[in-house]
C-alpha cells in the first residue's frame, strides 16, 4: 500500500510532510490552536517571516480533529489528483 506523504503521526506526536517531521501538541486543544494560528498567520503572508505556506500546513493540522476541515481537505486532494492525472490535449502525458 502506498504510504501517504503527509499525515499526523499520533504515536510520536509529529506532523509528517514527506521527509520532514514537525512536532505538534498531543492535546486536541493544542492542535486546534496551532492549526488556527498557522492559518491566521498564512493570511498575513505578505509580511516578512510569515508566509502563505502556513495555510495548507494549518489545514492539515486542523483536519486531524475537525471533520468539516477534513472533508474539505480530502475533496481538494482528490480534485488536485484528478486534475493532474487527466490526459492533456496539448500532446503532453
Amino acid at each position: 500500500m502506498l504510504e501517504r506523504r503527509y499525515r499526523l503521526d499520533q504515536a510520536r506526536g509529529r506532523l509528517v510532510l514527506g521527509r520532514f517531521e514537525i512536532p505538534v501538541p498531543r492535546s486536541k486543544a493544542g492542535r486546534i490552536a496551532t492549526g488556527t494560528v498557522l492559518v491566521g498567520g498564512g493570511f498575513l503572508g505578505f509580511l516578512p517571516i510569515l508566509g502563505f505556506w502556513m495555510v495548507p500546513l494549518g489545514l492539515v493540522v486542523l483536519s486531524h480533529d475537525l471533520s468539516f476541515v477534513r472533508r474539505r481537505r480530502r475533496r481538494a486532494t482528490v480534485w488536485w489528483y484528478r486534475r493532474n492525472k487527466a490526459p492533456r490535449g496539448d500532446g503532453q502525458a
